[in-house]
C-alpha cells in the first residue's frame, strides 16, 4: 500500500480455487539487489557474436566502465575518459591527476565510427551486433532488456526477466497468484470516503501460459474520488495485443462494462493509471453499488481473459 493509503481486504473468488482470502495491503520492503535474467528486437542489426578487440577496450570509460560516445575526452598525456566522469572528477584526469583540459579525442571518435558492438543485452538472449553509435538507440527498446518489478504498492527497483519476476512478486511482496482466465473478486473498504492516492491491489492470474496483473485501487481523479479496476500484460506490447479482456461491476440492475487490451508492465503502473485505460467508477456509484448505508465499500469485480484469433 502507498504512503497514505488505507488497509483493504479483498474477498477471492476464484473458479479455479474455490477459496476466500483476506488481505492487507501494506508497504513491503524488498531487496533491491536482485539481478536481471533473461527477459523477453528493436532496431536493425546483423545477427552475429562480436569479437572484443582492443579498439572496443579503448572505447571504455576508465572510471564508470561504461562505452564513452562523444564527445570523448582526453588529458595531454593521451589518457580518455566519457563526457560524464569529466565532470565527476573535477577536470583532472584520474590516471596522471594532469589536468583535462577540453581536449578531444577526435581520432578514437572517428575509428568508433567503424566498430559493430552486441547489445548489451547478449546475455540475455539478443544476438544482434550493431554500427558502434546505433548501439543506444537499439537498447532503449530491444525486447530482450529487463522488466521493472510491476508492484505499484512501494517504489520497487527490483528488474529481470519474467519468471524472475513472478517469484519476485510472490515471495517478496506477497501477491496471489491464481491459475484460470476468469474472476471474481469483492473488494471490501470500511471507510470509502477517505481517498488519498492509495494503491490497493495486485493480483496475478496465470493464463494462456502467460502472466497477467490485475490492479484495483482508489485515487483522486481531478477533484473527484474514484475507483478503477486494469490488467497489465507481463511481457511486451505485441505480445499483450493478442490477448483482450473485459471487466464488470454492478448493482441493482444496473452495472458498468469495460472491455480492452491488456497494457505492457513496460509501460509504468501510474502510465496506464493516468491514461484511464481500465473501469473506473466514480465514488458514488461505487457506494450505490455497494447498497446498505453506503458506509462501507463492497464492490464486486468480475471479469475473463480471452486469446484473439
Amino acid at each position: 500500500m502507498a504512503p497514505g493509503g488505507s488497509a483493504l481486504k479483498e474477498v477471492m473468488e476464484s473458479n479455479s480455487t474455490g477459496m476466500d482470502y483476506e488481505v492487507k495491503t501494506a508497504k513491503v520492503e524488498v531487496n533491491n539487489n536482485n539481478k536481471p535474467t533473461k527477459p523477453g528486437s528493436a532496431g536493425i542489426g546483423k545477427y552475429g557474436i562480436h569479437s572484443n578487440n582492443g579498439v572496443y577496450e579503448l572505447l571504455e570509460c576508465p572510471v564508470c566502465t561504461n562505452l564513452m560516445y562523444p564527445p570523448i575526452h582526453q588529458c595531454p598525456n593521451g589518457h580518455t575518459l566519457c563526457s560524464n566522469c569529466k565532470v565527476r572528477v573535477q577536470n583532472t584526469c584520474p590516471t596522471c591527476r594532469y589536468e583535462l583540459g577540453n581536449i578531444r579525442c577526435l581520432a578514437l571518435e572517428k575509428v568508433a565510427e567503424s566498430l559493430e558492438v552486441p547489445c548489451r543485452y547478449q546475455n540475455l538472449g539478443c544476438h544482434d551486433i550493431f554500427p558502434y553509435y546505433s548501439k543506444l538507440k537499439h537498447e532503449q527498446h530491444c525486447r530482450f532488456r529487463p522488466y521493472t518489478c510491476p508492484y505499484a504498492g512501494s517504489e520497487c527497483a527490483v528488474t529481470g526477466d519474467i519468471p524472475t519476476l513472478v517469484v519476485h512478486l510472490k515471495d517478496d511482496h506477497k501477491v496471489d497468484m491464481h491459475d484460470g482466465c476468469t474472476f471474481n473478486h469483492r473488494y471490501v473498504k470500511s471507510n470509502p470516503h477517505e481517498v488519498e492516492n492509495a494503491t490497493w491491489m495486485l493480483t496475478v492470474f496465470n493464463c494462456f501460459g502467460r502472466q497477467f496483473c490485475l490492479h484495483f485501487e482508489a485515487f483522486q481523479l481531478g477533484m473527484a474520488p474514484v475507483y478503477m479496476a486494469f490488467l497489465r500484460f507481463m511481457g511486451d506490447e505485441n505480445e499483450a495485443k493478442k490477448f483482450s479482456y473485459s471487466l464488470e461491476v454492478g448493482a441493482h440492475g444496473r452495472k458498468l462494462t469495460w472491455q480492452g487490451i491488456p497494457r505492457s508492465i513496460r509501460d509504468s503502473h501510474r502510465k496506464v493509471r493516468d491514461s484511464q485505460d481500465g473501469l473506473i467508477i466514480p465514488r458514488n456509484l461505487a457506494l450505490y453499488f455497494s447498497g446498505g448505508d453506503r458506509q462501507e465499500l463492497k464492490l464486486r469485480v468480475t471479469g475473463r481473459i480471452w486469446k484473439e484469433e
